[in-house]
């Protein structure tokens, strides 16, 4: 297995990680999330794919997409209340289900780690659903702790 940034040859492999990513979240939020959408259009993945400033690492084995790390790169300069840090967000990682359980999710949350400190990032951050417990566990288990909490009423 080999992580690297995507190319457009990865397209469809993302795409079917994708829709698995989405399902999860529309099981456990099915007032929110809606079943069988897409959450970008192929041509918007295509320019996510060649931003460098939106940078996607996919964990690829024989020509499979096994993972990907959506991630993009933030910082807040001269905020009036937010220091200037430099931080990767992953805006989403997944793992094929068919290939849990084999650590592609920790190499390649290993792998973000180090990518965002060569470009000089002060930290990673991600948001997690609440009812997705198995990625809550993971990412704890990877030493993530909460930096904030999103709360909610519904009404």
């Amino acid at each position: 297995m080999i992580i690297r940034r995507a190319e457009n040859k990865d397209l469809e492999g993302i795409n079917k990680l994708l829709c698995q990513v989405l399902m999860v979240h529309h099981n456990g939020r099915p007032d929110i999330f809606k079943p069988d959408a897409k959450k970008y259009k192929d041509n918007e993945l295509l320019e996510i794919i060649a931003d460098d400033e939106r940078p996607i690492f996919i964990a690829e084995e024989d020509g499979e997409v096994l993972g990907y790390a959506f991630c993009i790169f933030q910082q807040h300069i001269n905020n009036n209340i937010l220091t200037d840090i430099k931080s990767l967000y992953i805006d989403d990682l997944c793992v094929n289900e068919e290939c849990r359980g084999k650590h592609i999710g920790s190499k390649l949350y290993e792998y973000v780690l180090d990518f965002a400190k060569k470009e000089g990032c002060y930290n990673v951050t991600l948001n997690v659903w609440a009812c997705n417990e198995s990625a809550l566990r993971f990412y704890e288990k990877m030493g993530l702790v909460p930096q904030k909490i999103c709360m909610e009423k519904v009404l």
